[in-house]
C-alpha cells in the first residue's frame, strides 16, 4: 500500500510541477508525501505547520485536481504536519532563503545568477517545425548578428509553446560565443520591482536611481520575458521605454516575448508600441503532429524513457494542446515505467497510463468566469468590461467576452445582451459575427481567444 501511494504522490507532483513555478515547487511541495487514503480522502503530510497553511491556502486546487486526474474516487485532501521533520522557525528561514534565490525573476531554480539565464535552454534541443520556425529562423539570426538583425526581436504565442526557451537559447548562444557580453534576461515582473524598489530607496538615496539606470543600460542584450504584464503599469513603463532606447540608440539588442501580439495588448503605451513594431515580430502556434512527435522523442530521451514510434504517435495524436502537456504525459509514463521492469511501453500500457488524462472530461465554466478571465487578461475591471462604457480598450474585450459566452456556454444573445450591460441581442450578434470573421484572417486573435481559454478552465 505505501508504495502505491508513493507512486501516486510523485505521478501528482509531476503535474502539478508544470502548473506552478519551479521555486514555488520546491520551496512547497519539497518533504511532503501521502500518508493516508482512505474513503476518498488523501492525507498529505507535511514537515510543520508553516507549510500545512500554507498548501491549504494557496495550493490546495492544483493538489486537488492533479490527484483527482490520476484517482477519479479523490474527493478530498487533509494536510497532517508530520512531527520530528523540520521546525517552523527552520522552514521559516528555509523558505525565505528559496524565496530570495528564486524572488520572481527566474523560472527555473539553476538560472545564472548574473545573466538570469537557464543553461537547459539552447537551440539544440529546441524542436524546429512548422509551428515555430519563422521565430526560430529569427532567433538564429539575431545571435548571429546581435544589434544588426531583427532589433527588437518580438516573440509570440500561447501557454506552454517554448517563447522561453527560445529567447534565452539566444542569450546562451551568445555567452557560448563571447563570454564578455552584458546579457540580462528577466521577467517584466521582476524588471518592474527592480523599478518600484529603485523609486522608493531613491527617494533616500538619490544615486541609487543613477546605478539602476546604469545597470540596464550597458546591457549589450536585454531579454524581458512576458513582456505583456508592463500594460498598465506607467512607472515602469516609462524607465523601459527610455531603457530601450539607450539600448537601441547604442547599438545593443532587446529581446521580448509575450502571450499576444503589440498591437493586442491593451493599456501599452502607443510609443512603447510603435517600438516593439518597428522590430521583427515572429509567433510560435500550437505543434503541429510530426513536431509533437519529435518533441516527445526528444524529451523522453533526456528521462531515457524508452518509446516506440507507434508509442509516439498514439500519445502525440491525443495530447496536442501544448508542450508542457505533452510534459505532463510524459510524467506520467515516467511514473508508469518505474513501477514495471520493461525497457519500453506497450501502446496498451500507454492507455492505461494515461486514461484520466485522455478521458477526462471538458471543464465546465460559468458566466463569472469567462468574465473573470477576459478582464484578466486585457488587464481591465469587470465593471468596465460590463457597463456601457465605448472605451477603445474596452470595446474588443467586451466583443470577445460576448463571443466566449456563445461559444462556452451556448447562451442566447439575448441573455448575453443583458448580462452585459443591457445591450439589444442584435448588439451581441454584431459583435460575435465580427470576432469569428476576424478569427479567420487574425492569427494574434486566435492566439489570444486560445490563451483566454487557458486561462479560463483554471479558474
Amino acid at each position: 500500500m505505501e508504495t502505491e501511494l508513493n507512486e501516486l504522490w510523485k505521478s501528482a507532483l509531476g503535474e502539478i510541477e508544470l502548473q506552478i513555478s519551479k521555486a514555488n515547487f520546491k520551496t512547497w511541495m519539497q518533504n511532503t508525501a501521502i500518508a493516508e487514503k482512505k474513503g476518498g480522502v488523501v492525507t498529505v503530510a507535511v514537515p510543520n505547520s508553516f507549510a500545512k497553511e500554507w498548501l491549504e491556502n494557496k495550493y490546495h486546487k492544483f493538489i486537488l485536481r492533479s490527484l483527482r486526474n490520476l484517482d477519479s474516487g479523490i474527493k478530498d485532501i487533509n494536510y497532517k504536519v508530520q512531527q520530528n521533520r523540520v521546525s517552523d522557525k527552520d522552514e521559516r528561514t528555509r523558505v525565505k532563503k528559496e524565496s530570495d534565490k528564486a524572488q520572481m525573476g527566474f523560472q527555473e531554480l539553476n538560472a545564472d545568477a548574473i545573466t538570469g539565464l537557464n543553461p537547459r535552454y539552447n537551440f539544440e534541443n529546441f524542436i524546429v517545425g512548422s509551428s515555430n520556425e519563422l521565430a526560430h529562423a529569427a532567433a538564429l539570426a539575431v545571435s548571429e548578428n546581435l544589434g544588426k538583425r531583427y532589433n527588437p526581436l518580438f516573440i509570440y504565442g500561447g501557454v506552454g509553446l517554448g517563447k522561453t526557451h527560445l529567447i534565452q537559447a539566444i542569450g546562451n548562444r551568445i555567452i557560448k560565443n563571447n563570454p564578455a557580453k552584458k546579457i540580462k534576461y528577466v521577467t517584466s515582473e521582476k524588471f518592474t520591482s527592480e523599478v518600484v524598489s529603485a523609486m522608493r530607496s531613491g527617494s533616500i538615496r538619490p544615486n541609487d536611481i543613477d546605478e539602476f539606470k546604469k545597470r540596464w543600460r550597458e546591457l549589450d542584450l536585454l531579454i524581458i520575458d512576458d513582456v505583456q504584464f508592463l500594460a498598465g503599469k506607467e512607472k515602469t513603463q516609462d524607465e523601459f521605454f527610455h531603457t530601450f532606447n539607450a539600448l537601441y540608440n547604442a547599438g545593443k539588442q532587446v529581446i521580448l516575448s509575450s502571450d499576444r501580439p503589440p498591437k493586442s495588448i491593451q493599456t501599452l503605451e502607443e510609443r512603447l508600441r510603435s517600438r516593439f513594431e518597428g522590430g521583427m515580430i515572429a509567433d510560435i502556434s500550437h505543434p503541429d503532429l510530426e513536431t509533437r512527435i519529435a518533441i516527445l522523442k526528444s524529451k523522453s530521451g533526456e528521462h531515457n524513457l524508452a518509446l516506440s514510434d507507434d508509442v509516439c504517435e498514439y500519445i502525440a495524436q491525443n495530447v496536442r494542446k501544448n508542450i508542457r502537456e505533452l510534459e505532463g504525459a510524459l510524467n506520467r509514463l515516467i511514473a508508469a515505467n518505474d513501477r514495471t521492469d520493461k525497457k519500453e511501453l506497450t501502446v496498451g500500457e500507454v492507455k492505461k497510463a494515461l486514461n484520466s488524462l485522455l478521458s477526462a472530461p471538458k471543464k465546465s465554466t460559468s458566466f463569472k468566469n469567462i468574465i473573470k478571465a477576459v478582464a484578466e487578461f486585457y488587464d481591465i475591471s469587470e465593471k468596465d468590461l460590463l457597463d456601457r462604457s465605448r472605451k477603445k480598450e474596452v470595446v474588443k474585450p467586451r466583443q470577445i467576452t460576448m463571443y466566449l459566452l456563445r461559444e462556452e456556454l451556448k447562451s442566447s444573445f439575448p441573455f448575453i445582451g443583458e448580462k452585459t450591460g443591457g445591450r439589444d441581442h442584435t448588439t451581441v450578434m454584431h459583435a460575435c459575427e465580427k470576432i469569428k470573421k476576424e478569427l479567420n484572417s487574425d492569427p494574434g486573435l486566435t492566439d489570444e481567444i486560445n490563451s483566454i481559454k487557458e486561462k479560463l478552465y483554471l479558474i
